[in-house]
């Protein structure tokens, strides 16, 4: 009966051992994806970026290059869910958990390509407006809550995460989709939307700040720093 007892200690250590080191092996692993896609994002996305007047290029490029985007900007954020699936489902799972949650970016990213357009500086503050607006409604809230929870794939996380930051892509596609600088804001919004949980005294001034920016935008377009390109 000792033996067994000590045989089962054992096996239980090693058990705990290997879900350890497998959620080390997950998390290095998501964000060195995350950093190699920033690296290629930014170089893909060098002189492109003209406010409005933005163009996608084809439809293959921008693809890739969204997606690049979504690793760089979503994966960070991702990483305790991956960090669950990996300590629940062993390192296996978590190649399928993150290409199912890249998955659903990526047809984010097809939609936007065909609806996009040049746009004009109105066009954009009435996004903004609307996207501070759905910070504060309880959908987004919904949505955001179910990011922070346990979920059963990368499909469904991926859908509870598109819920929870649609509106602050929506920014960064009327503002300049191919602009590190606002990438880079919406990203470190994102992130903390996903780590940090809901709170009426940071959520509701983030929200009165974007509808500020959008009203300022319809007012006086020319004050936000590249928005509007200039002509020589």
């Amino acid at each position: 009966m000792l033996l067994r007892n000590k045989v089962a200690l054992v096996d239980v250590a090693g058990e705990a051992s290997a879900r350890t080191a497998a959620t080390a092996v997950a998390l290095a692993a998501t964000l060195g994806i995350a950093a190699a896609s920033w690296v290629v994002a930014a170089r893909q996305m060098n002189g492109m970026d003209m406010g409005v007047a933005t163009q996608l290029g084809s439809f293959t490029f921008f693809v890739a290059l969204w997606v690049s985007m979504m690793a760089a900007m979503m994966l960070p954020g991702a990483a305790p869910a991956v960090l669950r699936r990996a300590h629940a489902g062993g390192l296996r799972a978590v190649p399928l958990f993150v290409g199912s949650y890249l998955a659903v970016w990526t047809l984010v990213g097809v939609a936007v390509y065909e609806l996009y357009q040049p746009h004009g500086s109105f066009a954009v503050g009435a996004l903004v407006i609307a996207a501070g607006v759905y910070e504060l409604t309880p959908l987004k809230q919904h949505f955001r809550r179910r990011c922070q929870e346990n979920v059963r794939s990368g499909f469904e996380y991926g859908l509870c995460c598109v819920g929870s930051s649609i509106g602050l892509m929506l920014m960064l596609v009327a503002l300049s989709v191919m602009s590190v600088t606002w990438m880079s804001v919406i990203a470190v919004l994102v992130l903390a939307q996903k780590l940090v949980p809901a709170r009426a005294a940071l959520d509701v001034p983030l929200a009165l700040a974007i509808v500020a920016l959008g009203i300022l935008i319809v007012i006086a377009p020319s004050s936000v720093p590249g928005l509007t390109p200039t002509l020589l």
